[in-house]
């Protein structure tokens, strides 16, 4: 075949991978340029390869890259970036060292997709050797390596390198702004981060979802709806992630008007129906605000539930006093295939707690074990210490403490201590408060509780002796106040 009609077969192969009905059929293509003796042609592998890669195919894409006899730095490009947005990440630091040892020189366009690759593996260390070599070979000032880099140093938590690079840069776009944004309200520095979103001249939809959600993780709710509002008047329409972060905030602020306002929006655009996560939030949300009505509703019109919505679902039965309810729905959940988790134990044993069922929150820890191969964390058995002692079994709830296989926290020794209280066993209660100054021996709280168990059994001598110990020990009762302050 002559040049010009190799080209022109190129050109139709090349057309394959931006047409709708070929460019998922890898195969197809893969034949068709063997068949023209196109298996070497750089070009075309390289398109190849960036097909692979937003199919996720890379596995395939590598076994072509090894089949072929001179790739070039747009192949070597290619496969580093198809690593990069596929993975493993690593492979594309590995395939940059093959190329540097086969004399081929990186471009601009090398070095964007192996900062992506520090970036997705938080591997600072990576990330600075490649920085050192764009240095070395003068790439520092392409606008795609400086927001590589910013990305970079924003995900590893270091944002003096990224506020340096971001302000060297001579053109910003807003996903930049959103990367520091983003960067400086994960470490925490919620009000750097509120700064710079003033400062920008353009926003989107992931602007505010960033400094929202800032916000929110903050603890400062109050803000992350004022902001929730003002990006509405502002014009910009709730996304789902808009949706999934404020709907905690509202329940966390008991502001069920305007959860309720969300949940029609998010019906309207069928976020509701589309997206489990939104589902799961309103579910959440209905819950925590104690209408049940409206978390029933939610729950039974989704189209898809995961084990979160029914973990949400449980919970919320729990802490609003529906316990028996709550674990015929865990039977409920098994019976339809969903294999509960962790989390669902957690919040089925909250039902039991709340309805009395120590004998099947018994059962349940043993089937969380010996059915689910669950390993049980201090959160369950700080659920069973709390059934087994606000019920009377406070003995078995010590033993429980006792065959614990990691250390028992304060909160655990706490609630044993009140369950001592409540059902008279001074012996116990001897220990756990003896455990609990151990744990927390600044913690007037615990000295107060042993005390007043002792007065109640009418030991004054012991009273008077904590009274002095606390004294001795420089431990403070703190002092009473309304909840109106």
């Amino acid at each position: 075949m002559s040049r010009s009609g190799l080209r022109l077969v190129e050109r139709r192969i090349l057309h394959l991978f931006h047409s709708r009905t070929t460019c998922t059929n890898l195969t197809e293509i893969h034949a068709r340029f063997l068949r023209y003796n196109l298996h070497q042609s750089n070009l075309v592998l390289a398109q190849f390869v960036s097909r692979c890669a937003s199919l996720r195919k890379m596995s395939y894409a590598h076994l072509i890259f090894l089949q072929t006899q001179n790739p070039n730095i747009l192949l070597f490009n290619s496969m580093i970036k198809g690593y990069s947005l596929s993975g493993p990440p690593l492979e594309s630091l590995r395939l940059f060292c093959t190329m540097k040892n086969r004399g081929i020189w990186p471009d601009q366009f090398t070095f964007p997709p192996l900062l992506k690759s520090c970036s997705n593996v938080s591997d600072l260390g990576l990330g600075r050797s490649i920085h050192a070599e764009v240095l070395t070979v003068g790439f520092e000032a392409h606008n795609s390596v400086q927001i590589g880099l910013v990305e970079l140093y924003s995900s590893c938590g270091r944002m003096e390198d990224a506020q340096r690079v971001f302000y060297e840069m001579s053109q910003r776009d807003v996903v930049v702004w959103n990367m520091m944004i983003h960067g400086f309200c994960k470490k925490g520095d919620v009000d750097k981060g509120f700064y710079l979103f003033r400062q920008m001249s353009e926003q989107n939809v992931v602007s505010w979802n960033s400094m929202i959600s800032g916000f929110a993780q903050g603890g400062r709710d109050g803000e992350a709806l004022g902001l929730f509002h003002e990006m509405w008047d502002a014009g910009f329409e709730p996304d789902d992630a808009t949706v999934v972060t404020i709907l905690p905030v509202c329940a966390r602020l008991g502001a069920l008007d305007v959860g309720k306002w969300i949940h029609s929006y998010a019906d309207g655009r069928g976020l509701s129906k589309e997206i489990t996560a939104v589902g799961n939030a309103l579910v959440d949300m209905y819950c925590k605000c104690g209408d049940l009505v409206g978390a029933r509703m939610c729950f039974y019109q989704m189209p898809r539930r995961n084990v979160v919505s029914w973990n949400s679902m449980i919970s919320g039965l729990a802490m609003n006093g529906h316990g028996n309810i709550g674990v015929n729905m865990f039977e409920e959940m098994k019976r339809q295939g969903i294999e509960p988790n962790e989390v669902t134990f957690i919040a089925v044993f909250g039902c039991c707690t709340h309805a009395g069922l120590v004998q099947r929150g018994q059962e349940l820890f043993d089937l969380m074990i010996k059915e689910h191969h669950i390993k049980p964390r201090l959160e369950h058995y700080g659920c069973m210490v709390d059934l087994l002692g606000r019920y009377g079994h406070v003995k078995e709830a010590f033993e429980l403490i006792r065959s614990m296989p990691m250390r028992s926290s304060a909160a655990i020794w706490g609630a044993l201590l009140s369950a001592c209280r409540i059902h008279g066993d001074l012996e116990i209660a001897e220990h756990a408060s003896k455990e609990l100054v151990s744990l927390e021996p600044w913690n007037s709280g615990n000295y107060v509780l042993l005390s007043n168990i002792y007065a109640e059994a009418g030991r004054w001598d012991d009273v008077e002796n904590i009274r002095v110990s606390m004294k001795d020990k420089y431990v403070q009762k703190a002092p009473g106040q309304s909840m109106l302050e």
